[in-house]
């Protein structure tokens, strides 16, 4: 088992370095859940609520966002260019030291 290096900034601006284990098919939102910050994940993942919002704040490489999150990111509230959803983002050995910003409510 191994662990990779999250930085969540909450909505105050706090830093929270959080563990991350790369073996449970867990996604940022799930570590988010987890790790008791306020991310509501109302769809449980799906890519249909857009609650567990952030903004990419490194120069981490992700996947490309699927068409599903492309929508949905269509509809929200607070979007910036480099918003992406939190339950679309893997965790994995590739996303080590990712830093995210969470998105407001």
């Amino acid at each position: 088992m191994q662990d990779v290096k999250v930085t969540i900034i909450d909505r105050e601006g706090v830093d929270h370095v959080l563990d991350a284990p790369t073996d449970m098919s867990m996604n940022i939102m799930e570590l988010c859940k987890a790790y008791e910050l306020p991310v509501l994940g109302e769809c449980g993942g799906m890519a249909m609520c857009a609650t567990c919002q952030c903004y990419l704040e490194s120069e981490t490489e992700l996947p490309e966002q699927s068409d599903d999150e492309l929508d949905m990111l269509d509809q929200a509230f607070h979007v910036e260019d480099n918003s992406r959803l939190g339950c679309q983002i893997q965790i994995t050995d590739e996303i080590d030291g990712i830093v995210l910003r969470l998105a407001p409510e």
